[in-house]
């Protein structure tokens, strides 16, 4: 991947390849093993809950697997294999699996149809039963036309899986203990084991940054997918970038070039109009975002509140009715219902140690161009006028004004020019 960042620790669709594959194994219920290199902790906490082996030395798949040899060992029906690269795995599928060894398998493989097979592993199948995974290497001509090829991901049934996994030995040119090699040992020893098919999207590996991007492309299309079969509208779907854990509700309409990050609930009925970005943010029923907003994490808006072109808002609660339609920064703060915030306001939530509320009560008006200067509270129904630094608390149904009174001074500017000019007018030769 050319960084300094563990190869699983990058993320597609705002989470990590690693987190991907743990949320298609969790529906399944059972207990989770992660194995890990040394140093592999950050990438185990990625898995709450799971029990966490190192394998100290890399000597291949079943290697790793058997690093795990206690989870195995305490018994279970089935054992699936998994690997924290391959992001775009879905749960039905492990499902179909797992659904193989139930069926009495006592190996199944999950392979795909490559559009071009070179390099990848066969299997070799034969009325039903898988044979044998062959690698690219030792295939015959005959076996390099098969297009089936091995994803990788193989579930073991429990009660014969450390029988198998004990027998795999590294016999071969890397003198590596290849997981490929259960299949073998699964016939030799009379038992069955077959391939149940995926597309190749599912089981597409991560090495690369390329191969990163390939990824979140496919993902973007199953997420976008997924929301126009929901009832969402998307005016340019191939422009709006989803989370994996974007929630949209009914009737919602996304205007072309919204980036919607981690942690986003948007309700029916509202519209995100044009490149706005919205992370960690809920949006309330009917309301409307943009174009050209950005909601931070921490971020909530009432039913039918309007955040217009160029406001921000971060970790701040607006509730119904209120409105910011043009160049505002909203931070830290609890806006009432029926709030209008005018073009230019801010709020001054930071003094450069700690961050600081702002309270602004339902029905209060803050005029343009005004400053809220951190910590205060503006009143129920008070008035704001534009242009005001604010730095003590207004009450309710008061005006408040924080700025100097204007002096006009005839001539002035006139005189200026003329200061300016040495005493010319405008025409005069030079």
């Amino acid at each position: 991947m050319r960084s300094s960042r563990p190869k699983v620790l990058h993320a597609i669709g705002g989470r990590v390849l690693i987190r991907h594959v743990a949320d298609a194994v969790a529906p399944l219920e059972g207990r989770v093993a992660v194995v890990v290199g040394p140093g592999g902790e950050p990438i185990a906490r990625q898995v709450p809950g799971a029990d966490v082996f190192i394998q100290h030395e890399r000597r291949g798949t079943a290697h790793a697997v058997l690093a795990a040899r206690a989870a195995i060992s305490r018994g279970a029906d089935d054992i699936l294999v998994v690997f924290a690269d391959t992001p775009l795995l879905r749960t039905q599928t492990l499902r179909r699996l797992t659904s193989a060894i139930a069926a009495g398998a006592a190996v199944a493989v999950l392979g795909f149809r490559a559009a071009d097979p070179t390099g990848y592993g066969r299997l070799i199948v034969k009325d039903g039963v898988l044979l044998a995974i062959r690698e690219d290497k030792d295939a015959s001509e005959a076996e390099r036309v098969i297009d089936l090829c091995n994803g990788g991901v193989m579930a073991l049934a429990g009660a014969s899986a450390l029988a198998i996994l004990d027998e795999i030995d590294d016999r071969n040119a890397k003198q590596e203990f290849y997981l490929t090699d259960a299949v073998a040992i699964a016939r030799k020893k009379g038992l069955p084991a077959v391939a149940i098919e995926t597309d190749e999207d599912e089981v597409r590996g991560v090495n690369t940054q390329g191969q990163l991007a390939e990824a979140e492309a496919i993902l973007q299309s199953r997420l976008r997918r997924a929301a126009l079969d929901a009832g969402v509208t998307m005016v340019a779907p191939d422009t709006v970038h989803l989370a994996a854990d974007t929630k949209i509700g009914r009737d919602v309409t996304i205007e072309p070039y919204v980036v919607f990050g981690p942690g986003v609930t948007i309700e029916d009925g509202a519209l995100i109009r044009s490149f706005s970005h919205v992370e960690g943010a809920h949006v309330g029923r009917g309301a409307t975002v943009g174009p050209f907003a950005r909601l931070r994490p921490g971020a909530s808006l009432g039913e039918k509140v309007r955040v217009g072109n160029f406001v921000e808002v971060k970790e701040s609660r607006i509730e119904a009715r209120s409105a910011a339609n043009h160049l505002a920064y909203i931070g830290d703060a609890h806006v009432g219902e029926g709030v209008n915030i005018g073009a230019g306001t801010i709020t001054c939530n930071y003094d450069g140690t700690e961050k600081h509320r702002t309270e602004i009560g339902s029905g209060a008006f803050i005029g343009s161009n005004s400053s809220l200067v951190a910590p205060l509270k503006v009143g129920d129904r008070a008035y704001v006028g534009s242009g005001s630094v604010i730095t003590r608390d207004v009450p309710a149904d008061a005006l408040a004004i924080g700025r100097v009174r204007q002096t006009v001074k005839d001539g002035w500017a006139q005189r200026l020019r003329e200061m300016k000019s040495g005493g010319k007018t405008k025409g005069d030769a030079e």
